[in-house]
């Protein structure tokens, strides 16, 4: 199992300072979400949890080694990243696909293990994607290829799963089953950590969220303790109703501050 802790974690892209200070521990068994408006930081909070980019202050550490001490394959290997705009430029089959996710076990010109192969197979099956494997990944719809990035990604076998706005482009359905395997992972003892901009969602199927406003992070703990109308007004500028009378929270932007 892998634990993130971020200790006053700052990072600046050129002259401005785009996260700063964060705090935070955590740990697997959760999906954890990032929230918060455009350009508050999230993504790139996620891409220095990666080792990605470089810190102006703190530290960061996988159970409790700096990430800036590991390699890139230890990093690969303990954690799989779904990044945000994936553009697939290679008629590569399915499942060809898919095993790429098991390269940072791999030395090079290796060829693929009995181990890896089970791996590949049970990836293809959590993502529901097995009977797309023999299919060309560049003619998938947009769905199906969402999930087949993300079976990609658990093919790593990786104890935890960074996405960066895993819903972007999917229509409601898609984003119901993307949502609903992120869950089950974290469900199954992984720690699942997701940039996501739908509050519904994020509300719905994250155990926690972090709110991130200006590169700080101004809230911590359940969705619904997050997610208050003051703050709704205060970090994005709406006025905006919670509806709790269902089996769901939905949150419905109203008008502009």
């Amino acid at each position: 199992m892998v634990t993130f802790t971020l200790s006053s974690v700052s990072v600046s892209l050129g002259r401005r300072r785009a996260v700063q200070d964060v705090e935070a521990i955590l740990e697997p068994g959760a999906l954890i979400g990032i929230v918060g408006p455009n350009g508050a930081g999230k993504s790139t909070l996620m891409r220095a949890m990666l080792g990605l980019l470089p810190l102006a202050g703190g530290e960061i550490a996988i159970d409790g080694i700096p990430v800036a001490r590991l390699s890139r394959k230890q990093m690969a290997r303990q954690i799989a990243y779904l990044p945000q705009g994936q553009t697939l430029h290679w008629p590569l089959s399915v499942e060809r696909l898919v095993a790429l996710g098991r390269l940072p076990h791999m030395a090079p010109m290796q060829r693929l293990s009995a181990a890896d192969l089970a791996a590949i197979e049970d990836a293809m099956a959590r993502a529901d994607v097995l009977t797309l494997r023999d299919r060309i990944a560049t003619e998938l719809s947009g769905g199906e290829r969402a999930r087949v990035m993300m079976a990609r990604a658990l093919a790593v076998g990786a104890p935890a799963l960074l996405a960066d706005e895993p819903l972007a482009a999917l229509d409601l359905g898609h984003q119901i089953e993307v949502m609903t395997l992120l869950q089950r992972e974290a469900s199954q003892g992984a720690l699942v950590v997701a940039v996501l901009h739908d509050l519904s969602m994020a509300a719905r199927y994250c155990d926690r969220l972090l709110l991130i406003d200006g590169g700080r992070l101004v809230a911590d703990g359940a969705p619904m303790e997050v997610l208050t109308v003051d703050r709704l007004r205060s970090v994005y500028g709406v006025e905006a109703m919670i509806d709790n009378s269902g089996p769901a929270p939905v949150i419905i932007p109203v008008r502009r501050c």
